[in-house]
Formats: C-alpha cells, sequence, structure tokens
C-alpha cells in the first residue's frame, strides 16, 4: 500500500502561516536564508518555529552558503534538515551530518543523469532559472521529472498549486511535494485557505493514484 505523499510548504515568514500549514497537514515548512523576499534571520525563523508540533520537519533553504555558517543558523534557528541549492562544500556534512536534501534543478535531461550520479537517495527537483535558484512560480516538464522518480525519493517543486498538484502526482507519483508560491498572496505571505486547498487536493491525488495502483494490480 503506497503511503500519503510527502508535503513541505516552503518559504515561510511568519509563526501564524506556520501553524496553519501544521495544521492543514502538512509534513514539513521551509525557510529560506539565501536572498530572496521570503529570507528570514536566524532569529526570526526560530520564533516561526517556535510552537510547531514535533512531528513537523523544519527544513532551512540555503544556497552557496559557508558549512559554517550552515553549522551556525542550524543550531540558531533549531532546523532538523537542511536543504542546498548551490555549490556547497562538501564539508557541510561533516558539520551537519546525513540531514541534508540536495535540490536539482530541471533546465535539461541531463539532470537525470546529475542526480544519479549524486547517489542521493532524497532530493528535490525544482523549475530552473537563471535568476533564482527557486521560488519562481514556474511549472517544468514533468517528463524529466518521471525520468528522476525511480532513482530515489522524489520531492516535486517548480509551480504547483492547489489546481494543478492532483496532476503532478498522478503524472510523477513522487515521494513529495514542496509549495511556496502557489499558497501565497504575496512573497512570503502565506494564505491559510490556499493552502488548506493544496493539501486537500494532495490527498485527493493519494486516494486516486492508491485506487488506479490497485486496478493495476
Amino acid at each position: 500500500m503506497e503511503l500519503n505523499t510527502w508535503i513541505k510548504i516552503c518559504g515561510l515568514t511568519r509563526r501564524e502561516d506556520a501553524l496553519a500549514a501544521a495544521e492543514a497537514g502538512a509534513d514539513a515548512i521551509g525557510l529560506v536564508f539565501a536572498e530572496s523576499p521570503r529570507r528570514v534571520t536566524p532569529e526570526a525563523a526560530r520564533r516561526i518555529v517556535r510552537d510547531l508540533p514535533t512531528h513537523v520537519l523544519r527544513i532551512g533553504v540555503f544556497v552557496d552558503e559557508t558549512p559554517a555558517q550552515i553549522a551556525r543558523v542550524v543550531g540558531m534557528a533549531e532546523l532538523d534538515r537542511v536543504q542546498l541549492h548551490g555549490f556547497e562544500d562538501p564539508t557541510v556534512r561533516e558539520l551537519v551530518g546525513t540531514r541534508i536534501l540536495k535540490a536539482f534543478r530541471a533546465q535539461y535531461e541531463d539532470v537525470v543523469e546529475e542526480i544519479q550520479a549524486s547517489g542521493e537517495g532524497t532530493f528535490l527537483l525544482d523549475t530552473w532559472s537563471a535568476d533564482v535558484a527557486g521560488g519562481t512560480g514556474r511549472t517544468f516538464d514533468w517528463k524529466i521529472a518521471q525520468q528522476t522518480a525511480a532513482l530515489g525519493r522524489l520531492i516535486l517543486a517548480g509551480g504547483l498549486t492547489a489546481e494543478n498538484v492532483g496532476d503532478a502526482i498522478l503524472a510523477v507519483r513522487p515521494f513529495g511535494v514542496d509549495v511556496s508560491s502557489g499558497v501565497e498572496d504575496a512573497p512570503g505571505l502565506k494564505n491559510p485557505d490556499k493552502i488548506r486547498a493544496f493539501v486537500a487536493a494532495v490527498r485527493a491525488a493519494d486516494v486516486e493514484r492508491r485506487r488506479t495502483s490497485a486496478g493495476a494490480t
């Protein structure tokens, strides 16, 4: 029996949005510590996650940051995982252990070989952009994602909304999904109704996914 799709709500800047995500049924929230309109300080991040249930993972998003700075933020913000979008020094693993989620960007199909060569068991695949490392609000060709789904636990990101996440789940069958701009009123300002609608759409797709899987056996 297939498990429910793992859900991450990313780019949070307010405590109330983090609580809304947890109450809606999200499995993780993301806090951005890179250049972005959604960027937060470690001190603000700690306030945002302070009252979250312990089962909701707190994930910090970094781009081209030094291992020492990542380790410092992990401690200050009490993070559970680190999401890496850049070309971080390999020694970051020595400082934060195995709690790393590596992100890849789907510009061309050769990202499939890149993911395979990395050996990452769990990875995130997002839309490529020349300007930003994530949070573009744009989808990419899900056929590329389909090719990576067999390589490990794929977390699909990039332009997902309550309107299209069901189609994405049924087409790609990822381990998880990651949304940021698709549940916002403005960058960093989440809408609780949109969060609830997104989670409900994921769970509806999970039901259909299990039904079609059972019919194929």
